[in-house]
């Protein structure tokens, strides 16, 4: 069962909306290969506003998620896709369905 998660919110540059969307979709392929990522869903709140959700079973799993291809690939990315630096939230699940 997932108990902890992050939260981090990405704000596109203007006109590297549709880069920071087809970042988000390849990041999928990464997660994947990473074992104590639970979930991992990438999303667009609003026309530049992006974000990253995902959980993990233990505090182990989200610092080697943190640590892990799609972070480093983040912040390889976001001096020419973002507008700012990424937010990420630290969150403990309270309840969930499924994975």
């Amino acid at each position: 069962m997932a108990k902890v998660g992050l939260f981090v919110r990405l704000e596109a540059k203007p006109g590297k909306e549709q880069a920071v969307a087809d970042f988000l979709r390849g990041g999928l392929a990464l997660v994947e290969q990473e074992p104590e990522t639970t979930t991992w869903y990438g999303i667009q709140l609003g026309p530049s506003t992006f974000g990253i959700f995902d959980t993990f079973p233990d505090e182990a799993g989200r610092k080697a998620h943190l640590g892990g291809k799609v972070a480093e690939a983040l912040f390889a990315h976001a001096p020419d896709l973002l507008a700012a630096e990424p937010t990420i939230e630290m969150v403990d699940v309270l309840a969930s369905k499924g994975a």
